[in-house]
């Protein structure tokens, strides 16, 4: 394996499928087959979900509500969605352990660092869900500061394009995908991987991201093994 222990990050919208809000079941199966794949082969896998399937803060700080209020429904949300993907991973028959960074304790674990890491050496699953518990950061900055805690060796981005382009490739059919490219190189040419908070934490500890496809059966597998799959950032 190239990787030993890994940072997978999930959007929320990626739990809808073909749906337009919430969680598709089918999803989710396919999904905790994709994890049960690498972690039979010894990987540590430590997962952020996302929420916007069902709720975004920004969105609805724009209507009217307040930043604030809408962050934390935000984070609610992620658990909701860890629960959903611990439920899947579980009837795959992985043991999984949900986390969170806001206090939930009837139905996920408070985050403690060495908690988790101990999870993971025991060959768990753990699903950091909450965010960093804190308004006015992103899950890709929760999903960086929990893979620079746990010392992940990479973070797999997973989404539904299968790399970094020079533009948008479902809207400008020119564009072209990047196989390699560095933190400084993104920043130049003002590409979209992650929020700049994220990107940056990333850059200064020198923790690298993979962007793939999450949705082509077999590709975590194969990112995990090394093979060019995806766009790789690194210094």
């Amino acid at each position: 394996m190239q990787y030993k222990r890994i940072l997978l990050k999930l959007s929320g919208e990626a739990l809808m499928g073909n749906r337009q809000y919430g969680i598709d079941p089918e999803r989710l199966a396919e999904y905790a087959k994709e994890i049960k794949a690498v972690t039979t082969k010894g990987v540590e896998v430590a997962i952020v979900i996302g929420g916007g399937n069902i709720f975004r803060g920004v969105a609805g700080a724009s209507r009217g509500m307040d930043r604030v209020t809408g962050d934390h429904m935000g984070m609610l949300a992620t658990v909701i969605n860890g629960l959903a993907l611990q439920s899947a991973l579980e009837d795959a028959e992985i043991e999984t352990r949900l986390q969170s960074a806001v206090k939930i304790n009837e139905v996920a674990e408070p985050f403690i660092r060495r908690k988790a890491m101990r999870h993971l050496e025991k060959g768990r699953v753990v699903i950091f869900g909450g965010g960093t518990g804190n308004p006015y950061f992103t899950t890709d900055s929760a999903a960086v500061l929990r893979a620079i805690e746990i010392h992940a060796d990479v973070i797999l981005k997973g989404t539904r394009v299968d790399g970094i382009y020079t533009a948008d490739p479902e809207k400008d059919k020119k564009a072209t995908k990047f196989d390699f490219i560095s933190f400084d190189d993104v920043l130049t040419k003002g590409l979209k991987v992650m929020d700049t908070t994220a990107f940056t934490l990333s850059q200064e500890n020198k923790l690298p991201i993979i962007v793939f496809d999450m949705n082509k059966p077999g590709n975590l597998e194969k990112v995990v093994t090394g093979e060019n799959i995806g766009t790789k950032v690194n210094l």
